[in-house]
């Protein structure tokens, strides 16, 4: 029994010894030959061992693609070292080398190369457990996948389960296989593309359809070619939805602006019947405000640096209030009923803040960041995509909009805005003091220019001149829209916002501001009212 007991033992021994040294073998082991092709081979043959290393699909070729990219791949005799500093790898078994061999020799990588492992590299990622680095890759290859990576690519289209990506590598799949010798597979491929939501399967279909300088079509089939129309006609339908949901939008965002450019001089231009021409300055003014308060963030909260124009926003408000309360009390008060004086005036006082806002801040434009949550957009369509920060002035401005009727219809001020509004003479006898709503509504006017400024600083250029755009819209939205109408302000500003977009599209910037001027002058004739008519005694009279 003793002797049975120590060969039991012996022989465990030898097992446990056998799985040591099996745990103990480089796991991250590469294929030797493809390897010492990409190190000692020429062109051709490091393309081919590229493309070997690709068709694997092993996520740890990554690793020595990226050291051989960066030149640090080194070799000595016949084996292949990846040298990071003073330590060093053996580029197929993974094992640490050391101490460092004296003799070794560069391996250069050139510039085609480099572009190949470059590919190679994003197709090594559709196999990472990460979805947004497959998501990445995919989008990668989307637009720079060449035939090494088909094989690798029509593996990730059977094991990926994320739809988006999917996508991605079904159009990648399909570009590539565009030029397969195999009928089947080019009808197959044309039949995806006209199912991807790539904006660039439309290029790949038209070119099928091309002719060569010989009169004969790129693609030869007839099949093919059929198949190809059809999947056309349909990436031509569904881009046609994304330019008119496009026009659409840029025509409410075009509107809101001018919406909340309006809105303040609605009121004063309808309150007091004022032609103020500063209103644009005033617009201006909370520009230059908001690239204040962003400056001041920059320097003494930078960690708050994305929320400055939350700050900014009152801010804005508050300056452009403030200028419009100065110039109420000490020019325009003694101007009332005298229109001609009124226009002026107020248009002298543009001049004199446009050239001070060039002695403070110089005659150049300024330049105010979007916070990080207002970058990017949405990717409505594969042709549409809706910037947050066009988002987020839209819904500012209805914000703006929804606060304004509170404040008129919700509050003793509103009251007695709207009660001078419509018959001031008798607002007066009951003891409205006309004198100080009037300097409120002004101010509050100015204030609502401010926050138009605010949100124009983040789509466009600040300078002295960015009132200047703004003004004459300004006047037209609020003549169409009926003078002293809120309603009437954003039926008007929506309205010309969508007509002007739609009729650049079709005539160019400059005729569509023609166009809608002829159109707003012919509706004056007709409805010289506006589309709300101001109710009142007054007005009957």
């Amino acid at each position: 029994m003793p002797p049975i007991k120590t060969i039991n033992m012996r022989a465990l021994a030898f097992v446990l010894a056998c799985v040591a040294l099996l745990l103990a073998r480089p796991a991250a082991a590469l294929d030797a030959a493809a390897v010492e092709k990409l190190a000692f081979g020429d062109a051709e043959e490091r393309s081919v061992a590229l493309r070997a290393l690709i068709a694997e699909g092993d996520p740890r070729a990554a690793p020595f693609l990226q050291a051989l990219s960066d030149g640090e791949v080194q070799t000595t005799g016949k084996r292949v070292l990846v040298v990071k500093g003073d330590a060093a790898t053996d580029a197929v078994t993974g094992e640490g080398v050391t101490p460092l061999p004296a003799e070794r020799e560069d391996v250069i990588a050139n510039n085609r190369l480099r572009r190949e492992i470059g590919g190679a590299l994003a197709s090594l990622k559709l196999v990472s457990p990460d979805r947004a680095v497959r998501l990445a890759a995919a989008k990668e290859l989307a637009s720079s996948a060449d035939e090494s990576a088909l094989p690798l690519i029509q593996k990730a289209v059977e094991k990926e389960a994320d739809p988006e990506v999917k996508s991605l590598l079904e159009f990648s799949k399909a570009s590539l296989e565009l030029a397969s010798p195999d009928r089947e597979k080019r009808l197959a491929a044309v039949r995806t593309l006209g199912v991807s939501n790539s904006g660039s399967a439309k290029t790949l279909l038209v070119a099928l359809l091309e002719r060569g300088p010989g009169g004969e079509f790129k693609e030869p089939d007839a099949d093919v070619r059929a198949e190809a129309g059809r999947s056309l006609r349909a990436v031509d339908e569904r881009l046609a939805w994304g330019e008119r949901l496009g026009l659409l939008f840029t025509g409410v965002s075009l509107g809101s602006i001018l919406m909340l450019a309006a809105l303040g001089l609605a009121i004063t231009y309808g309150l007091m019947g004022v032609i103020n021409m500063a209103h644009g300055e005033l617009i201006m003014i909370g520009a230059y405000a908001t690239y204040v308060v962003q400056n001041l963030f920059r320097t003494y909260a930078p960690g708050a640096f994305d929320w400055y124009l939350v700050a900014a926003i009152p801010v804005a408000f508050a300056a452009s209030a403030l200028t419009g309360l100065v110039l109420e009390r000490t020019v325009i008060r003694w101007l009332y009923g005298r229109p001609l004086e009124t226009l002026l005036a107020t248009w002298g006082i543009s001049l004199i803040l446009i050239q001070a806002i060039r002695t403070l801040f110089g005659a150049q434009n300024v330049q105010v960041e979007n916070p990080a949550w207002m970058s990017g957009g949405i990717q409505v369509l594969p042709n549409l995509v809706f910037p947050w920060s066009r988002i987020v002035i839209i819904a500012f401005a209805f914000a703006v909009l929804g606060l304004i009727w509170v404040l008129l219809n919700k509050t003793r001020l509103g009251l007695f805005v709207r009660a001078v509004t419509q018959n001031r003479p008798m607002a007066s006898c009951v003891g409205v003091p006309t004198g100080r709503i009037d300097a409120w509504a002004f101010a509050l006017g100015a204030g609502i220019a401010g926050l138009a400024g605010a949100a124009l600083s983040q789509i466009g250029n600040v300078g002295p001149d960015l009132g200047q755009g703004y003004i004459v819209d300004s006047f037209m939205v609020v003549v169409v829209g009926g003078v002293g109408q809120l309603a009437g302000t954003v039926y008007a500003g929506l309205g010309l916002g969508l007509v002007n977009k739609m009729l650049e599209g079709w005539s160019g910037a400059v005729l569509a501001k023609i166009t809608v001027l002829v159109l707003i002058i012919v509706f004056i004739q007709k409805r010289p009212q506006g589309l709300f008519a101001l109710k009142g005694r007054a007005v009957e009279a």
